[in-house]
């Protein structure tokens, strides 16, 4: 894990902090060692010695970030780095969703604790420069339904609308829990193409969504959309409303559910 708590983090050289400036000017804050060979250095010294200081951090094999921080030589150095940025570097193939897409959209007020990214392999959380990474591992099936946005110059994947719900649906863990996705619902429902959200769902391969979704839009009193639902085959077995909560609580013989948090028609 590679954190920013670099309390002690040691003075550049004006060279070092020339080469640190120029690369952030150039929209570099992300850079691999071939974008140091035009400045005349012993690059494998200057990568060394710059993670010594704590000015760079390693992502992955071949790429580095510098450190978001407003103070260099002289203040020479502003920059700060984008967590979606950075997410869309750490691994691919992958996307932003779940609890950041929804404050992304505008969806959701909440800030998110951490960047959550689908990932099609699982990759281990980690800090970079006090920004925590989620990975949520998906079947590749459900690696659908993204968009590309520009976040400093550079595009970025991002679940779009309706599927950010349906992801939320399928991992409300981590969506704030099912409460959260219930208030996204309530507020956000009329914005939402429906048609799509019902074809994302069938999509997914996972009857739990649809499972969440019918008894989230019923108890709001959005009977005509919950019906269409109850159209789909949900199966015989019983999810939880939430993952989160232990298996507890009456049963819904309508949605096949067991109701182990109550969300209220207030939701």
């Amino acid at each position: 894990m590679t954190s920013s708590k670099n309390k002690h983090r040691m003075g550049l050289s004006e060279k070092e902090s020339q080469i640190l400036s120029d690369l952030s000017f150039r929209g570099k804050a992300i850079f691999a060692p071939a974008d140091l060979e035009s400045y005349g250095i012993d690059v494998k010294r200057f990568l060394q010695r710059l993670r010594r200081k704590g000015w760079i951090a390693w992502i992955k094999r071949g790429l580095y970030v510098i450190a978001p921080l407003e103070a260099g030589a002289e203040g020479a150095m502003k920059h700060t780095v984008h967590g979606f940025m950075l997410a869309s570097h750490l691994v691919s193939p992958s996307y932003v969703g779940f609890w950041s897409a929804l404050n992304y959209h505008g969806m959701s007020e909440a800030t998110p604790p951490a960047v959550y990214v689908a990932t099609r392999a699982p990759v281990a959380s980690r800090t970079i420069f006090d920004i925590p990474f989620v990975f949520v591992t998906l079947r590749p099936w459900k690696m659908f339904g993204t968009e590309r946005v520009m976040i400093e110059r550079e595009g970025v994947a991002i679940s779009d609308p309706e599927k950010t719900v349906v992801d939320c649906l399928d991992h409300p863990e981590h969506a704030g829990g099912i409460l959260h996705v219930a208030g996204v619902l309530r507020g956000e429902f009329r914005r939402l193409d429906f048609d799509r959200l019902l074809r994302y769902g069938g999509r997914m391969r996972n009857t739990t969504i649809l499972k969440r979704l019918g008894y989230l839009l019923e108890a709001q009193g959005r009977g005509d959309a919950a019906r269409r639902i109850g159209r789909h085959r949900l199966g015989e077995g019983y999810s939880k409303l939430d993952p989160k909560f232990p298996t507890a609580g009456p049963t819904n013989e309508r949605w096949k559910l067991r109701v182990n948090v109550s969300v209220g028609r207030e939701m």
